[in-house]
């Protein structure tokens, strides 16, 4: 029998496991990587596939198995692994993991005692030092590592649990740390001991990892990180040291504890413990993004501290990816620098994960989960590119869904060049040329370019999604629905009649959407710097309601009149928060992504409704600035946002249930970057259930643009049908 089996099967440890069960069996035949696939011949197939379906290891995920009978006419002198071969095309390699427990125990004692690259089959990098398939030694960025006499005994002994792991290494023949101060010099003695003791004298030190490189100083140092990184008020990841640890910081659910110990140790969101520090390390909001270590770099780093917690955010020029290059990495001016001699083939900033009311929200999917696919009802070849924020790309072959890691925002040549590599070499292991090259009907998003250079060598053809709608596909992609009506809520998408879209109800499929409701247009007044300096916003409203602003001075208040009439208009929901943050004196300007929306939270999570607050629907537009007339300073703060933001929430869901309702729909949707916000959930799934209407939400795919690319390949995928 030939078995050929597909899935995750690629540095898991596959290969070793077959052949010892063969041999344990008394079977003759071989087995061995062919592209994505493994491949065994022997001459009992159906023992040995029951006893591997028992046996699998750990990281493995069997997708498909196909037989077929050859006539076994091998040597009957054992089983072995057989060299790789390149025929198929696929992916099929496990995402990065943690260290697992016997290799800390490794790292003890013995000849990897406080060796920082010790893995195994079963735990480390996978996906980050992989150039191409088949997964082999010489398409990793161990290729320029030579193993030793022991570490080739491990790797060729089918006892050793090293038996075949390609990544095999020591001290005597791997990578190694060394340690750099400010001006760049080696510093001697022991890299990770000596930057320890840098840490707990409060420097800021980077620290290259597994996946790229990351900034990193005490906790209690965060006032100095922010002046030194102009980072004001963004909230920063905590890398503690265990457990025991986080219970310091943060308070989690046993969900929250589940996610933040898995194999993949992304960062999680959890409710802080609200002291002086950690209202400094997340400024205005309630929670707090927590993670693991989750590399031996990372063990080691601990135990030569006495620091129990440290800032960890990735190091990257603003704007700019996540740095791989040492020499950038130095350029930052850093007081030290912890730096190893292995290459990092493919970047992947860390994960970050929200439980929200129950579920899992992915605000960035990356680290630990890429690669990573989603099944679709349609087969063809589609490359989509996301949006302009949150970058994701999409490459849809054979049915599946992936998608590329976390890209960052395009507004930099190093996002575009990030975004091209990293969906070249997604493509090239999935064997796959476009037909279709999906892209956000935004006009002036600069991954269009690289779009057209990608239709021009395949000669495919090159559509355009609106934003929103790609939001709905993305959500009906991940929870198998062919329609639906759905809340799209967010800060900003290009609307087809040229205004920037944002709190729309809409029913959709992959063939058309159809626009059912939307918030009321408000004037974006100077358009960008509208987003930042929310004055405008409020003044814009202000005007809407006739009344008074005193927000500018005479002159500027006369160009702002002017450009009321003359400005893009939003129906966003992200703006209406921002307006209502800056009302209610919560955030008065922008600093990062969602600030305004995100510190609003806390009080729509502790609000109730007060009588009076109601809203209407005038045609298609659910008006929104009236509400603002009904703010004073009389009622709590906290009352007030919730009051207005339910209101407007009623009626979203009022529109779709009733036109889930009309089309014979017993659910409605909800995506977005808004729908992030754990207590609008609560609303929309509060009001939908007194019309007896379920809510599907996300779970697998980004809620915000990084799930758009999915969505975007799905449409362009129907189109091909």
């Amino acid at each position: 029998m030939r078995i050929i089996i597909k899935g995750v099967v690629q540095g898991v440890g596959f290969r070793p496991t077959v052949q010892r069960l063969a041999t344990s069996l008394g079977l003759n035949g071989r087995v061995w990587n062919d592209g994505p696939d493994v491949i065994i011949d022997t001459d009992d197939g159906d023992r040995l596939l029951d006893s591997l379906y028992i046996h699998l290891p750990p990281l493995s995920v069997i997708e498909e198995v196909v037989t077929e009978d050859i006539g076994y006419t091998g040597e009957k002198n054992g089983f072995f692994i057989a060299p790789s071969e390149t025929h198929g095309s696929g992916v099929s390699i496990p995402s990065d993991t943690a260290i697992c427990g016997k290799c800390l125990d490794d790292m003890k004692e013995g000849r990897r005692k406080g060796y920082p690259f010790t893995t195994c089959t079963e735990c480390g990098a996978r996906f980050t030092l992989l150039s191409s398939l088949p997964y082999d030694r010489q398409n990793t960025a161990m290729s320029e590592f030579g193993m030793c006499e022991e570490c080739s005994n491990e790797y060729g002994s089918q006892d050793d649990r090293r038996f075949h792991h390609q990544t095999v290494c020591c001290e005597k023949c791997g990578p190694e740390y060394s340690l750099y101060d400010s001006a760049g010099k080696k510093i001697g003695g022991d890299p990770i001991a000596g930057f320890g003791k840098l840490i707990d004298s409060s420097k800021i030190g980077i620290i290259k990892g597994m996946g790229g490189m990351h900034i990193c100083s005490r906790i209690d140092n965060v006032k100095n990180v922010r002046k030194w990184y102009g980072r004001s008020q963004k909230p920063f990841a905590v890398m503690v040291r265990d457990i025991d640890t986080m219970f310091r910081y943060a308070d989690p659910s046993d969900t929250e504890l589940k996610e933040v110990s898995s194999r993949y140790r992304p960062i999680v969101l959890m409710r802080k413990i609200t002291d002086e520090v950690t209202e400094s390390i997340s400024p205005g909001l309630d929670s707090i993004g927590v993670f693991l270590p989750y590399t031996g770099m990372h063990h080691l780093l601990f135990g030569n501290m006495r620091t129990d917690a440290m800032i960890m955010t990735s190091a990257n020029i603003p704007g700019e990816p996540m740095i791989l290059n040492d020499t950038e990495a130095m350029g930052m001016n850093a007081d030290a620098y912890l730096l190893h001699n292995q290459k990092i083939l493919n970047r992947a900033d860390d994960t970050v994960i929200r439980i929200n009311n129950g579920r899992t929200s992915f605000i960035r999917r990356s680290r630990g989960y890429t690669p990573s696919h989603i099944d679709s009802p349609y087969t063809g070849s589609v490359l989509a590119l996301g949006a302009q924020e949150n970058i994701v790309a999409s490459v849809a072959f054979k049915g599946k869904v992936h998608q590329t890691q976390h890209i960052g925002d395009h507004d930099t040549e190093g996002v575009a060049e990030y975004l091209e590599s990293a969906s070249r070499s997604l493509m090239r292991m999935l064997g796959c040329d476009p037909q279709i090259v999906a892209v956000d009907l935004h006009p002036g998003y600069g991954n269009r370019r690289f779009a057209r250079t990608i239709c021009e060598e395949t000669g495919a053809e090159l559509t355009e999604v609106q934003h929103h709608w790609a939001h709905c596909s993305s959500l009906f992609t991940e929870n198998e629905r062919e329609e639906g009506v759905v809340l799209a809520l967010d800060g900003t998408g290009y609307g087809d009649d040229g205004n920037a879209w944002g709190g729309e109800v809409m029913y959709a499929d992959y063939e058309r959407y159809e626009r059912i409701a939307h918030l009321q247009y408000i004037p974006l007044l100077g358009s960008e710097r509208a987003l930042y300096d929310l004055r405008r916003l409020k003044f814009a409203v202000d005007r809407m309601n006739n009344v008074g602003s005193k927000l500018f001075d005479d002159d500027s208040t006369a160009v702002l009149n002017k450009m009321m009439n003359r400005s893009v208009m939003t129906s966003s929901f992200g703006r209406l928060l921002d307006t209502l943050a800056f009302s209610l004196d919560v955030c008065k300007e922008r600093t990062y992504d969602g600030e305004p929306a995100m510190k609003m939270e806390p009080l729509l999570s502790r609000g109730k409704m007060l009588d009076g607050f109601e809203t209407e629907l005038k045609g298609k537009e659910i008006m929104t600035a009236p509400l603002f007339t009904m703010l004073t300073k009389k009622e709590r703060k906290e009352d007030a946002a919730y009051s207005v933001v339910r209101a407007v929430t009623n009626r979203m869901v009022d529109a779709a249930c009733d036109a889930a309702a009309s089309r014979g729909l017993k659910e409605i949707g909800v995506s977005g970057g808004v729908s992030y916000n754990g207590p609008i959930c609560r609303m929309i799934d509060e009001e939908a259930g007194r019309y007896g209407m379920n809510v599907i939400h996300h779970s697998k795919l980004p809620n915000g643009d990084g799930g758009i690319s999915a969505g975007q390949a799905s449409i362009a995928l129907r189109r091909l049908v």
